[in-house]
């Protein structure tokens, strides 16, 4: 099968059956799920979809070992990979610089001025940086074709936008493999929304980003094991042979965001070692996934959110883990978002922003990280001043360093702290108000001085279960300790709501913010922790 080069498809073979679309009628539609383009993804599903699901399952069976009283660790049956020398394939020239990767929705203006920002690469998300309506995923799509073919504008009444002669390189974030496209089908069943997001971006841009080494580049989410990275280097070889493309051209970048995962790093690597670049901290869904993972755990609970940093404890050894595991075999080890954006009018709030992130990325970059993260153009300044300061180089993947015994207690020692009232009221409300947003269409929400994604909202939930679930000692606003509970939580949560109410007026039934409170109280006080609040929200999509 070959990539079409302009907008004539070829005849489809009569014995094979293309993936069927369900959905709605979109703008780009026709553009972008082309009949070759349903062949291809029905292929990728009918290839990989059954493992994708069986490794799912894996995921169940591990977690109810982990309920039972077992901690997570490194594999026993991978010593030999942990063991031997070996490294990952060399990164092309595009991913050797990555000093500051700017990341944001696959919408085309914040595509267009992510591009143009100064960052070395931009990584394009269709995951937690956007919520995935039909709508949003295909247009997304459409703008990436653009992008390779060099027609990436907006015109607006206000202003023209157009991509720069310099541009950030560009990496795709599909969705995670625990995530359907119900909008496509393949023999009758919503077809993995990771292969749909992945097919389409190679199927009409590989063979042209091959061929100028823009790529095709991409970041791997979420994934709990390296058979999961398997998987996708299986993908990875299928796709590039169906289109004729060298093996070894896919480069990925593989975000450490699980914590069973991060006890997994060197395997992941080396099942991805022709195709993988790096491993990245995925900070704030690694939170999430710690309590997600320890949520039987009563010694693992959590203080407040702000209280949980990446200068000690856990993610602090999983920091240095993560960077002393790719430097062993080769490869960078980028750090993680900085999710401060600018604050407009209150000059002190917004001065505190940026120390924020100088003061992050001078920790990451004398860490050890080769790059790392922000989430707004105005930020990637900053960041490059803490990566120019202390990395002359391209990176610090050779640099010489005292290795560090990072052990698997320490990979699992909490955060101590405290559980407060207003660290409660802000969970409710934070997540109330992203899940909202991702109901109406919108992905990358700003609250209150942070770029939030969908993690923010799924730390938010968990939080309140896991305060929940273990009756944590909550401290009151007048000084007084109370024990969490549902009584308490239905308190701070009606003073919420009416506050909410309050502000929004009659936009508030509109802006969806009844059902995203409905939601977030289901997620956040069910009996079990439910997996992913994505999964439910989904349903309740518009186009």
């Amino acid at each position: 099968m070959n990539a079409p080069t302009d907008t004539t498809t070829t005849a489809i073979p009569r014995h094979r059956v293309l993936a069927k679309m369900v959905g709605p009628d979109v703008p780009e539609i026709e553009r972008v799920l082309t009949p070759d383009a349903l062949l291809f993804l029905a292929d990728l599903e009918r290839r990989f979809g059954p493992q994708r699901k069986i490794l799912l399952s894996d995921r169940q069976l591990r977690q109810d070992r982990y309920d039972d009283g077992e901690l997570p660790g490194t594999p026993p049956e991978t010593q030999h990979i942990r063991n031997s020398a070996w490294e990952v394939d060399p990164a092309p020239a595009a991913l050797t610089d990555r000093r500051v990767e700017i990341t944001g929705p696959v919408d085309r203006k914040m595509m267009i001025n992510a591009l143009n920002s100064g960052a070395t690469q931009f990584m394009a998300d269709f995951e937690d940086a956007s919520s995935p309506t039909f709508a949003n995923m295909v247009e997304g799509q459409a703008n990436m074709i653009d992008y390779t073919n060099g027609d990436l504008t907006l015109e607006t009444d206000r202003k023209s936008y157009a991509v720069g002669d310099d541009p950030a390189t560009l990496l795709v974030r599909p969705r995670g493999w625990h995530l359907e496209e119900k909008n496509v089908t393949v023999d009758g069943a919503p077809m993995s929304a990771s292969l749909f997001d992945f097919g389409l971006f190679f199927f009409h841009n590989g063979v042209k980003l091959a061929g100028s080494d823009r790529g095709p580049f991409f970041y791997l989410p979420k994934m709990e094991s390296y058979q999961e990275a398997r998987l996708w280097n299986d993908v990875f070889n299928f796709a590039q042979a169906a289109l004729g493309v060298e093996n070894g051209t896919i480069k990925c970048t593989v975000l450490i965001e699980t914590l069973p995962a991060a006890f997994q790093m060197e395997e992941i690597l080396y099942v991805l070692r022709r195709h993988i670049t790096g491993l990245n901290c995925g900070r704030w869904d690694y939170i999430f996934s710690y309590i997600k993972t320890l949520r039987n755990h009563k010694r693992f609970v959590l203080p407040d959110r702000a209280q949980v940093g990446m200068d000690r404890d856990f993610l602090r050894a999983y920091s240095l883990r993560l960077i002393d595991t790719c430097h062993r075999r080769g490869a960078h080890a980028m750090g993680g978002m900085a999710a401060q954006i600018p604050v407009k009018n209150d000059d002190a709030a917004n001065d505190a922003a940026f120390a924020k992130i100088a003061a992050d990325k001078d920790r990451e970059v004398r860490a050890g990280h080769d790059g790392t993260w922000v989430a707004h153009p105005a930020m990637v300044a900053t960041a490059r001043e803490a990566f120019d300061a202390h990395m002359p180089g391209k990176h610090q993947i050779k640099r010489q360093r005292q290795p560090r015994k990072i052990s698997d207690e320490a990979m699992l020692e909490p955060h101590e702290g405290t559980i407060t009232e207003a660290g409660l009221r802000t969970n409710i409300e934070v997540g109330i108000r992203y899940i909202a947003a991702w109901l109406s269409g919108r992905g990358a929400v700003p609250i209150h001085g942070l770029m939030e994604d969908a993690a923010t909202a799924e730390i938010s939930r968990a939080q309140v279960w896991q305060w929940l679930r273990h009756g944590a000692d909550v401290r009151m606003e007048d000084g007084t300790t109370e024990r969490m509970s549902g009584t308490l939580y239905r308190r701070v949560f009606d003073e919420v709501l009416t506050e909410l109410e309050t502000e929004l007026g009659d936009g508030f039934a509109p802006a969806r913010f009844p059902e995203a409170a409905r939601l977030f109280t289901e997620t956040a006080t069910s009996a079990d922790l439910p997996e992913f609040l994505t999964i439910p929200a989904y349903d309740m999509l518009e186009t």
